[in-house]
């Protein structure tokens, strides 16, 4: 009995490592936005990989299973990259749900989505009023994009004919109290600055600091400890 819950245990460590490796081949999307394709491969090779955690006579068909199916989804992602045909069909194109006004009833069908939904998801995105929408695209991953009416996007600092400096990418330079020197030399700084900025903000060590974000010369700190608690966000 002990013996076969070894096997388990060393066949589920090795169908995670497996799988994790094969996840890394096939790229990130498959932890992302999924199309069709992608989804049913992700569901088939996990799948595969519980299955592979409990067969202890023949875990190498699991494995090899595994295998092809992270080969077959990575040759078929380089073919849709080469081939717009392909792509159409494998992962599908946008639909035209709203434009200028007319709502497209067909286009709905096609998508499967009552009108419910397509309100829910224009209310998502801060979408009340149809009337402020120029056009709402349904993508082939599920989720819906919205181009606002010119009238109702936010200005830009085009729009006021400004030229604000550009931001850069924030760095944490602190986590959990300890200073990460390689972000720290990323943006350009030492740890002489960084206490200098500690200390300007009232604290001492970094082991007060929760996180600390560094971007445009600025620091932005945050406590391990704060005197307010969280709202509940049930309260309203």
């Amino acid at each position: 009995m002990l013996i076969e819950l070894v096997k388990v245990a060393v066949t589920a460590v090795v169908s995670l490592a497996v799988l994790f490796l094969l996840t890394k081949l096939m790229g990130n999307k498959q932890i992302s936005q999924l199309n069709i394709f992608d989804y049913i491969v992700g569901i088939s090779i996990g799948s595969i990989a519980a299955e592979m955690a409990t067969e202890l006579e023949e875990p190498a068909q699991p494995l090899v299973a595994m295998v092809i199916y992270a080969v077959i989804a990575t040759a078929i992602s380089v073919w849709t990259d080469k081939s717009v045909k392909a792509r159409r069909v494998l992962t599908g194109k946008p639909l035209i749900l709203l434009d200028n006004g007319n709502l497209y009833r067909e286009n709905l069908k096609k998508a499967r989505m009552d009108l419910s939904e397509f309100l829910m998801f224009c209310r998502m995105q801060g979408y009340f009023d149809l009337g402020q929408i120029q056009t709402a695209l349904l993508e082939h991953n599920g989720s819906v994009s919205i181009l606002p009416v010119s009238l109702q996007r936010p200005a830009t600092p085009a729009d006021l004919s400004i030229q604000p400096d550009q931001e850069l990418l924030p760095i944490p330079v602190v986590m959990d109290g300890c200073i990460m020197q390689e972000n720290l030399k990323k943006a350009g700084k030492d740890s002489t600055w960084l206490m200098h900025q500690l200390q300007k903000k009232g604290y001492q060590a970094p082991e007060e600091i929760l996180l600390a974000m560094c971007s445009n010369n600025q620091l932005t700190v945050f406590p391990v400890s704060t005197k307010k608690e969280a709202r509940d966000p049930s309260d309203g």
